[in-house]
């Protein structure tokens, strides 16, 4: 899939009347007029040379193979995990726990994103930096909120609740028959409600995006000043084949 951003410019017409004496404008009316950028504009030579030396350089900055997907990574091939929602949780967690632990001392304990953040399946063939772009074109940062078990439990219920496979790692949550919450582990060990636990998150979650209103319980915010979409870029350089499966993070019992 290739990204594709409409930007818009907006001319805007201001018209001012002079009062005599004071000579002092009075705004009077404002017009503006929206055009849109896209391939319907004709190109002007003097500006595409000027330009075609750096596209090229992106270009090939961009498409240099950094890793390889045997099958198509998505975001809808599982019910409650997928495997674009396990690699990019995946990779939050490998990627932002060093420096996470370098600042503070605190090793993250589990990953939260949102479903719709991943705006790109990863095809099969050859990964490289624009991959991370059409997957992540938005600039969110990786954040760690420092939740009380307690809110971990209102985080399970959300997922429960939520109809979306949003991705996770470091977290696993089973459900009964019924749809209730049968157990929740973090790191392997089964959750105490009095517990601090370090849940790593984008900047746009952690400020109640997706509805997701439990990060207002965070005794503390970090931001580690990473993007998600570099993280991802780092990951893909060493990796050389990228094999995201269907797990049982999140499953429901029969």
């Amino acid at each position: 899939m290739v990204l594709k951003i409409k930007h818009f410019v907006v001319f805007v017409t201001f018209s001012f009347l002079y009062s005599c004496g004071e000579q002092q404008p009075n705004l009077q009316k404002i017009d503006a007029k929206q055009i849109v950028i896209d391939s319907s504009l004709a190109t002007t030579e003097s500006i595409e040379t000027l330009v075609k030396p750096y596209r090229e350089r992106i270009d090939r900055v961009l498409d240099s193979t950094l890793a390889y997907a045997p099958y198509p990574i998505s975001k809808t091939d599982g019910e409650l995990n997928t495997t674009a929602g396990n690699l990019m949780a995946d990779i939050v967690l490998s990627e932002a726990n060093p420096i996470f632990k370098s600042r503070t001392g605190h090793t993250i304990d589990l990953v939260l994103l949102n479903h719709g953040g991943i705006r790109s399946l990863i095809s099969k063939g050859n990964v490289s930096s624009r991959t991370a772009f059409e997957v992540m074109p938005f600039e969110n940062s990786i954040v760690v909120a420092e939740l009380k078990g307690s809110s971990i439990l209102k985080l399970a219920s959300y997922l429960r609740d939520s109809g979306r496979p949003h991705p996770i790692a470091g977290l696993q949550l089973i459900l009964d028959a019924k749809n209730e919450i049968q157990s929740i582990s973090i790191q392997g060990k089964p959750l105490q409600k009095d517990k601090i636990y370090y849940v790593a998150t984008s900047n746009y979650l952690v400020n109640g995006g997706d509805s997701m209103v439990f990060f207002e319980d965070a005794l503390n915010i970090t931001n580690t000043d990473y993007l998600i979409r570099n993280a991802m870029i780092d990951y893909f350089k060493k990796t050389d084949t990228l094999k995201p499966v269907v797990d049982n993070r999140f499953i429901k019992l029969d």
